[in-house]
């Protein structure tokens, strides 16, 4: 069921089994291609990427309720009947939810950086994460990246620059200059955005 703070009809989806892999055709009214963005932030991005194309389905992955209820908001206040946002984390949604090849397009902005060299290991890209991407991409698919964080950009392009199942790409220009929250913010202190896009071969 689509629930929200009021009741049915919303635009969060309440996922009736963490242990089964999901149905995006149960969350959409029509079927189209599904873009998933894991870590949505304020949904500010993904809802104007669903507003823009229509012929697409967008879900957006979050495990803070407070950023599941903006994209909730800003959806609704936009009208969008393809976008809806889930609530969990979005290492578990990639691996263990989405159908095997059911997803045209991944978009993953700022993860935390983890800098500190005894956290990395809790880092959401890493040596594995490739082949876990690649499970859920469709024929064609492909993974979008931005970071601030010169180190953690530099272990995002290496690990999928090693995987064979992948091939570097430019990001279109116009999803280049569809901005982030957090990316809004970074760009006015003067920082700079570092972007990678890899396609399935």
């Amino acid at each position: 069921m689509l629930l929200n703070e009021n009741g049915p009809a919303g635009l969060i989806y309440d996922l009736p089994s963490i242990i089964n892999r999901m149905d995006p055709a149960a969350l959409f009214q029509r079927t189209q291609p599904l873009e998933v963005e894991l870590g949505c932030g304020d949904a500010s991005f993904l809802v104007e990427l669903a507003r823009r194309h229509p012929e697409k389905n967008f879900i957006g992955v979050e495990r803070l309720l407070g950023r599941l209820r903006k994209l909730e908001r800003k959806g609704r206040r936009a009208g969008l009947m393809n976008l809806r946002g889930v609530r969990i984390e979005s290492s578990y949604f990639l691996e263990y939810l989405l159908p095997p090849h059911s997803v045209s397009a991944l978009h993953i902005y700022f993860p935390d950086p983890w800098p500190k060299k005894k956290h990395r290991k809790y880092r959401l890209i890493n040596e594995r994460f490739p082949e876990v991407v690649r499970a859920a991409l469709a024929s064609g698919g492909a993974v979008f990246l931005r970071t601030d964080d010169q180190d953690y950009f530099q272990q995002m392009t290496e690990v999928f620059g090693a995987n064979r199942g992948f091939q570097q790409m430019e990001t279109p220009p116009e999803l280049a200059g569809l901005l982030t929250d957090f990316e809004q913010e970074f760009n006015a202190r003067g920082i700079q955005t570092l972007r990678a896009a890899y396609g399935v071969c």
